[in-house]
């Protein structure tokens, strides 16, 4: 039965330049209704977008809204990328999950419910928000879909580190700390590194809250080529711990000179050229199941920069032969 929250793929939304051999990503897009009963199992691990089309998070967090329209900004600049003969191709899309009553509980129910629907099927779940409210929603479906006793954990590329209380409510800067409940709940360690962090974007509650949890924190001064092979090095040993990871990239990560399309924009992130190493490392690792990027907001968004940097870090992905 559909979920309420659920909307089917809109094709129309997949443009670019026209080929003869299908050379580019709008060309070849294929459809995949989560609404319908049954749903065609891969025969080989795919890559299927999803959609988190909701900002309803960001506003119970005194954010900027717009990031509900961040799944259609992505999708009109990445289909005019290039399809790689190393990569993928085919690419799937399943649609959005959409919370037209601001009841954003239900709207992550429905898309955790889709991501464990596309594991258990075969696919490779590429993630697109909305809030970074996504990510509780993301681990969850993905936690049920992967085989009982996976050690999951998730690294989380960001500005901050989303372990606040709900107030009442969850919201955009409460993901982590409602997947830690999850694991306490349903009895997994809670493995959690949060790479990125600025001292300036983070009060100092939240800091203890992160040594409390035992998170891994590589803060932003040490994103940078001196001291990037240690933190290769201290990823690699997180990685060690798992059986599979969950990557999650908030955009508001990276400075705003590569993407202002953001709630938070801040000039003292991180730059591509130091995530792209680090993404490197986690595709060599073979436990990458799945990942999502969250808060792209095309409403503070200039000539679409920060889509074009969200839809070259999926394109890096699906271009990968070690995954497709």
């Amino acid at each position: 039965m559909m979920h309420p929250t659920y909307s089917p793929p809109e094709l129309s939304i997949w443009k670019g330049r026209a080929s003869t051999d299908q050379a580019y990503l709008h060309e070849n897009i294929l459809p995949l209704d989560l609404g319908a009963p049954q749903i065609q199992a891969a025969t080989s691990l795919q890559p299927a977008l999803l959609g988190y089309a909701t900002d309803a998070g960001v506003t119970r967090n005194s954010g900027r809204p717009g990031a509900a329209e961040g799944p259609k900004a992505l999708r009109e600049v990445f289909g005019r990328m290039p399809v790689l003969k190393n990569g993928a191709q085919t690419l799937w899309d399943a649609g959005n999950f959409i919370c037209p009553d601001g009841q954003l509980e239900n709207t992550q129910e429905g898309f955790s419910r889709g991501i464990a629907r596309l594991i258990q099927n075969g696919y490779f779940p590429l993630g697109i928000g909305g809030g970074h409210d996504i990510a509780y929603a993301h681990y969850k479906g993905l936690a049920a879909g992967l085989e009982r006793g996976t050690r999951l954990g998730v690294l989380n590329l960001d500005a901050h580190l989303d372990l606040r209380k709900p107030d009442p409510l969850p919201h955009s800067g409460s993901p982590f700390l409602q997947i830690a409940a999850h694991c306490a709940e349903i009895g997994t360690d809670f493995k959690y590194c949060c790479l990125g962090a600025r001292r300036d974007a983070n009060p100092q509650e939240l800091w203890d809250r992160a040594s409390s949890l035992n998170v891994m924190l590589i803060e932003r001064p040490e994103l940078r080529a001196a001291t990037l092979p240690d933190v290769i090095q201290t990823i690699q040993g997180f990685l060690d711990t798992l059986d599979a990871l969950y990557l999650t990239i908030d955009l508001d990560g990276f400075a705003s000179a590569y993407a202002p399309g953001v709630s938070a924009p801040s000039p003292m992130g991180f730059t591509p050229d130091t995530i792209l190493p680090i993404l490197e490392v986690l595709l060599e690792s073979k436990k990458l199941k799945s990942v999502d990027i969250a808060e792209l907001n095309p409403a503070y968004d200039r000539d679409a920069q920060t889509a074009v940097l969200a839809a070259g870090l999926f394109h890096r992905i699906l271009s990968d032969r070690r995954l497709f």
